[in-house]
């Protein structure tokens, strides 16, 4: 099957069987990935190793982080859907040898390391080509919408993924899950079949590289891999737009996931909320995060929005340092709905400004470098985190936190031509 040129169609992203094909397929992918983890996790519990446990959970993003800009060279060369395509066949096999391996014999923490590290390295492939497929099947004034559309489907496996990997382990250990995520993903691979892929849209010069920058030198010398990357890597540091958003999605997150994940984790424990009282502060998040995908979904566009990002960042992270000064459980969710609501729309404009200011040629390799900034903080935010608050309590480290999320939008405000970035109609 090869990609094929039509035009791009012009009514509502959520009315357009072309985009529900890939909004389908990237859903049941995005609940796979969630039944995976969990039975990844349990798996690695049941091989009575603790040391054991953290290695296996660990081992995927070393591929993950090592691969991802290499995944965006190989998107931007391949066309992004025959990568996202062989990517979740990769993963279907993979996980269901596993499940069948699992039926015959005991897991190993050598066998469980491996499958995380295969699995890390289809992942660097599948993420910044599933983020480069957007513009290539609908209009680019549904960028937004479509960004909507992915936020309500990557909240809605996350509710619906973990318990039913919890129910499948509990039914029939980690092999009935694992089974489960691998049938999730194989299913994904009939509604990408039948996506239909545009042409890339024309380039928007904004007085950085483009594609026919280069059109001399690809027209008589293929170029290498490393080639391709390194320019990537210029496209954005020229960009007006793609620097800046860069610097925005780095600082945004380092500030926001070392306080979401580990320091609710230890605000819940000073607090003696419990696992059920962090449980409730983290559906709160998620249910505002869910309310901005959804006002994107049903809304379509919003106004300046390079402005309202950098806004909603510095408005959420107020609520980030406001988190750890609540008394109560309802209250402290209450808030957290509220970073959710901002954090999450400033995270789907982001996502809809990088794919309408990025040159399409470079889309994968742009990508690739926007993903990575998130996954490569995750690793680093942790020990951190747990330090400092181990030194300072969580008051001063969620203050300092919210500090340099607020930094991301401030950064943001002072770049003239982010400030005013609007996204198509």
């Amino acid at each position: 099957m090869t990609d094929t040129a039509v035009e791009a169609p012009e009514r509502p992203a959520h009315r357009d069987p072309n985009v529900l094909r890939w909004l389908g397929a990237y859903t049941a992918s995005m609940v796979g990935d969630s039944i995976y983890f969990m039975a990844l996790a349990w798996a690695a519990a049941r091989t009575g190793s603790a040391s054991g446990t953290g290695l296996v959970l660990a081992a995927g993003s070393i591929p993950r982080a090592l691969l991802m800009l290499g995944g965006g060279v190989l998107a931007d060369r391949l066309g992004p859907r025959r990568v996202v395509i062989g990517s979740d066949a990769a993963r279907a096999l993979l996980v269901l040898s596993l499940a069948a391996t699992l039926v015959l014999t005991a897991p190993s923490v050598g066998v469980l390391v491996a499958v995380a590290l295969l699995f890390g390295a289809v992942d660097a492939l599948f993420l910044p080509a599933v983020g480069a497929l957007p513009p290539r099947i609908s209009a680019p004034g549904q960028l937004a919408r479509i960004q909507g559309l992915r936020g309500l489907a990557a909240r809605g496996a996350s509710i619906v993924g973990a318990p039913l990997g919890g129910v499948a382990v509990a039914t029939g250990g980690p092999a009935l899950a694992f089974a489960a995520a691998g049938v999730l993903f194989a299913l994904s691979l009939p509604l990408l079949l039948r996506l239909r892929i545009g042409p890339l849209p024309a380039p928007v010069k904004h007085g950085g590289t483009s594609a026919e920058d280069h059109g001399e030198q690809t027209a008589t010398e293929a170029p290498t891999a490393r080639q391709d990357l390194l320019d990537g890597l210029r496209h954005i540091r020229r960009h007006p737009l793609l620097g800046p958003l860069m610097i925005v999605i780095g600082l945004s997150e380092l500030g926001f996931v070392g306080p979401l994940n580990l320091g609710l984790i230890l605000l819940s424990e000073q607090r003696g909320w419990g696992a059920a009282g962090m449980g409730w502060i983290v559906a709160g998040f998620a249910s505002g995060a869910a309310g901005a995908a959804l006002l994107l979904a049903v809304r379509g566009r919003v106004e300046r929005a390079g402005l309202v990002m950098c806004l909603t960042v510095l408005v959420g992270a107020t609520g980030i340092a406001a988190v750890a000064h609540i008394p109560s459980v309802a209250l402290a969710a209450a808030v957290a709905a509220f970073v959710g609501l901002f954090v999450g729309l400033a995270g789907a404009l982001c996502a809809a400004l990088v794919q309408t200011a990025a040159d399409p040629a470079y889309l994968g390799r742009v990508t690739s470098v926007s993903t990575l900034v998130t996954y490569a903080l995750i690793p680093v935010s942790y020990p951190v985190t747990g330090a400092a608050i181990a030194l300072w309590g969580t008051g001063p480290v969620f203050a300092v936190s919210a500090a340099v999320c607020a930094a991301g939008g401030a950064v943001g405000l002072t770049v003239t031509a982010l400030r005013r970035a609007e996204l198509p109609r």
